[in-house]
């Protein structure tokens, strides 16, 4: 008998933390996608997102023109675009993303492309590897708001100092507040942090 109450005790401790856990998760991708604390950084970062011969999606367009606009108010330097390739494309997502900053008005000299990266870890340790050869700290990422968090995290398990400032236009800003989105992350985020790299393929897509 007090076994069978040490195990109930046992399985009502996991069912609440299998509960409170992702919570925590959803609220906190939720708190940074609404409450981006912005300041200066060495950095800016654009994540990338599918490009089409060039021609950034609608998704990558919007953190393009994001990242623009936090460097135009001074917020940071340099602009790092990053993303690599799918298989028979000509061109990369970070190379789209810096071919429409520069046709934007943005000097060349100042965006910088990492052509690596299909995933978001693989792009943080691409974009966080440049950074320590530039000797550059701090950076201010820019991707969609509800993939902020994970990319924070990232970011910050690598060693970098890392603020997000999320698009606010596209199919995937806030505006177009979207469940599934949510959901995806969360799940995304649960699988980095219990299962690290082997669980990024699994669960882990820069959403399109």
């Amino acid at each position: 008998m007090f076994l069978f109450k040490i195990a109930r005790k046992v399985v009502a401790a996991i069912s609440l933390l299998a509960l409170v856990v992702p919570l925590f998760v959803v609220s906190s991708t939720l708190w940074v996608a609404h409450h981006p604390n912005l300041k200066s950084a060495d950095a800016i970062v654009v994540l990338g997102a599918a490009q089409f011969d060039g021609r950034p999606s609608a998704v990558l367009e919007a953190r393009a023109v994001e990242a623009k606009r936090i460097y135009d108010l001074g917020l940071a330097k340099i602009i790092l675009t990053v993303g690599g390739g799918a298989p028979g494309d000509r061109t990369t997502e970070a190379a789209s993303s810096r071919d429409w900053l520069i046709d934007h008005g943005m000097k060349a000299t100042s965006v910088i492309s990492i052509e690596k990266g299909r995933d978001t870890f693989v792009s943080t340790q691409s974009y966080v590897a440049k950074m320590k050869r530039l000797k550059l700290k701090s950076v201010i990422i820019v991707t969609d708001p509800y993939h902020c968090f994970r990319a924070i995290t990232m970011a910050k398990d690598l060693g970098a100092k890392a603020l997000c400032s999320p698009a606010r236009t596209g199919p995937n800003s806030l505006s177009h507040l979207n469940v599934r989105y949510l959901l995806r992350e969360t799940g995304a985020y649960l699988a980095y942090v219990t299962l690290g790299r082997q669980g990024i393929h699994v669960s882990d897509h820069l959403n399109q």
